[in-house]
């Protein structure tokens, strides 16, 4: 990088924090190239799931999840990030250009930063404890501040909600391309750089309640012994946008990175949801019965407190820095 802009080491740390972003199947799928005075987003459709994510949704959320992991540490580094989306229309996959302008950073943005090697997703059922509302309100305030509504879905709206949920699941199930990439991304082996390893799966039930979570392949995550599986007080939040196109789906990712990291450091476990919301008919049943035809949903998140006396969550892989960032003109 030229005088007056991040050094390389630099550069390659913030890559490395936004590497450890959630995605679909823990895919992975970006890509980043560097230029003299700038760092570039791509999606890298060769990591895309056809029977998993077949409108190419959860992908691009995936990414602006990466893409507010940046932000976060290159703030927490000493740099803002000034970030031009969809900057060429005659390259889709281009998602996102950045430019970089000294910054002087607060206890709360190191803070921020510090929840990302700490964030987990946590497929375990959660206490009976409910969140305390202070902080789901908060949790709305940052995705609004992404550009995105954050609905706490609460009565009548959960049951639909609920309902989407396990319809979808059977929907997939019924899928053989479905099942042979669950297959593929799930129960990794040791050594994988990515996909969603054993370790991270609930061994037994997937069935919270009337909560239905996905099924990977056997997983060895043992529930805590406190955890009640019918008591499962895990709080849903639908992430939605006034749009559905790629960059209102890059806006919701960085929210979902926003909430999820915000989540984190309020001690809370998290775990974003976005089955109900890959099959069609599903998703026009949550536009249109938890959130009244208004907007679009982009991402189910789960939050909640974890299970007493819950062992801490290993880390899933990540695919190393020297595989995601290249130089522009290494073609």
């Amino acid at each position: 990088m030229d005088r007056g802009q991040p050094d390389e080491t630099t550069v390659r740390a913030a890559v490395a924090l936004a590497a450890r972003a959630p995605s679909v199947h823990n895919s992975q799928p970006w890509r980043w190239e560097v230029g003299a005075r700038s760092l570039h987003l791509y999606a890298d459709r060769a990591r895309t799931l056809p029977a998993t994510d077949p409108l190419g949704a959860d992908l691009i959320v995936s990414c602006g999840a990466a893409l507010h992991h940046l932000r976060v540490g290159l703030a927490a580094l000493g740099w803002r990030a000034k970030v031009h989306r969809l900057p060429n229309p005659a390259l889709p996959d281009h998602l996102a250009a950045i430019e970089f302008m000294p910054f002087e950073p607060s206890a709360s943005h190191v803070a921020l930063a510090a929840a990302i090697p700490r964030r987990r997703t946590d497929r375990r059922a959660f206490s009976s404890w409910p969140a305390p509302d202070e902080i789901l309100q908060q949790l709305v305030v940052v995705a609004r501040a992404e550009g995105v509504e954050a609905h706490v879905v609460t009565g009548k709206a959960r049951d639909e909600l609920l309902a989407a949920i396990g319809k979808a699941a059977d929907v997939q199930a019924a899928d053989p391309a479905y099942h042979a990439e669950i297959r593929q991304w799930s129960g990794v082996y040791p050594g994988a750089a990515a996909g969603v390893p054993a370790a991270n799966i609930p061994a037994g039930s997937h069935q919270y309640g009337n909560l239905r979570m996905r099924e990977f392949a056997p997983g060895s995550l043992l529930q805590t012994r406190q955890t009640v599986l019918g008591e499962d007080a895990g709080t849903l939040l639908v992430l939605s946008t006034s749009s559905d196109d790629d960059l209102s789906r890059l806006r919701a990712g960085e929210a979902t990175s926003a909430v999820l990291l915000e989540a984190t450091a309020a001690g809370l476990a998290t775990c974003p949801l976005s089955q109900p919301l890959e099959v069609v008919e599903t998703r026009e049943l949550v536009r249109d019965e938890v959130l009244g035809g208004a907007t679009c949903p982009q991402l189910v998140i789960r939050v909640g407190w974890a299970g007493f006396n819950a062992d801490p969550l290993p880390a899933t892989p990540r695919r190393p820095v020297v595989d995601l960032l290249r130089d522009q003109e290494q073609k």
